[in-house]
């Protein structure tokens, strides 16, 4: 099989060289010359045999729109698209009937695992039709973790279903950063504890708190004891305001993730132990960027 993937970033760098390890011919396409195959996004759909497949891993919003604008018209009828990025389930419904004006088919994949993605391999939701998911399968199969499918893919549902799963699951990410982060601030404020990461490691295995975010607080308070050198500041990707808004609109309760959202803003406003241990674990496992700690601190 040979798709071409625009956007060759800390995600789509690595999930090229996953699919090319798996078999999956790639012809990427970027902005930045020193990684991208192809001079152009024309160029990149001339390389690939038809009917083409095009994965878009760009940042959400005008990004994505653009490429897919840009797409239209220079895919013909009856090639796929798969928007992987974190793009709002919304959008999807729009980018899917620009696409299907010229007769070519929408995927929306919703992506996680970050930069240990590579090594672990991606858990994928996916919206759309069942034809072209099929179709897809290969990439998939390449993308996801080894195992059982079903434990780490699934057509979730019609065009948008995959993003507003992948959504969901950031929101669940939230609350349950912000109950370890809760725990460790509590931890380094009594006296009476004195080794805070060998706590976190203690229950890594036989508790019911065990968990990868778990293994990754474990990892960043090895490297950084006291989360000295990270400054309290935690940004969003905009997946948690999305779910709280959902939450409103749909009428179901959601005060644990409000509250992770909410305790993101006040990250802003002041240096906080909890958002400290926030900032690592979206580091150790997303490579996002952290905000260095000054002098002072």
């Amino acid at each position: 099989m040979h798709i071409g993937l625009v956007g060759l970033g800390k995600m789509g760098g690595n999930m090229r060289t996953r699919l090319r390890h798996a078999g999956v011919e790639v012809t990427g396409f970027d902005r930045n010359p020193e990684v991208s195959d192809a001079a152009s996004l024309q160029a990149m759909v001339e390389a690939l045999p038809a009917p083409r497949t095009v994965w878009i891993m760009v940042p959400h919003g005008a990004p994505t729109t653009s490429t897919v604008d840009e797409l239209a018209g220079l895919l013909s009828a009856d090639d796929l698209v798969i928007e992987g990025g974190n793009s709002r389930f919304s959008d999807d419904v729009v980018n899917a009937a620009t696409l299907s004006a010229k007769g070519i088919n929408y995927l929306d994949c919703g992506v996680s695992g970050g930069v240990w993605g590579l090594e672990n391999g991606y858990g994928l939701m996916v919206g759309g039709d069942a034809a072209m998911v099929e179709r897809a399968m290969p990439i998939f199969d390449a993308l996801r973790p080894e195992g059982p499918r079903d434990e780490g893919f699934v057509h979730a549902g019609a065009v948008g279903a995959g993003h507003y799963a992948k959504m969901v699951h950031n929101g669940i990410e939230y609350g349950l950063m912000q109950a370890y982060a809760e725990g460790y601030e509590l931890l380094a404020a009594k006296d009476i504890v004195t080794d805070v990461h060998g706590c976190f490691k203690a229950w890594t295995r036989g508790t019911v708190v065990r968990s990868w975010l778990l293994d990754l607080l474990v990892k960043a308070l090895a490297e950084d004891p006291e989360l000295v050198a990270i400054k309290g500041y935690v940004d969003d990707s905009g997946e948690g305001r999305w779910t709280v808004e959902e939450g409103i609109a749909n009428s179901v309760p959601m005060p644990v993730i409000t509250a992770a959202l909410f305790s993101r803003f006040s990250s802003r406003q002041d240096d906080s132990p909890a958002m400290k241990a926030v900032a690592a674990l979206r580091n150790q496992f997303g490579g996002h960027a952290v905000t260095a700690a000054t002098s002072e601190h």
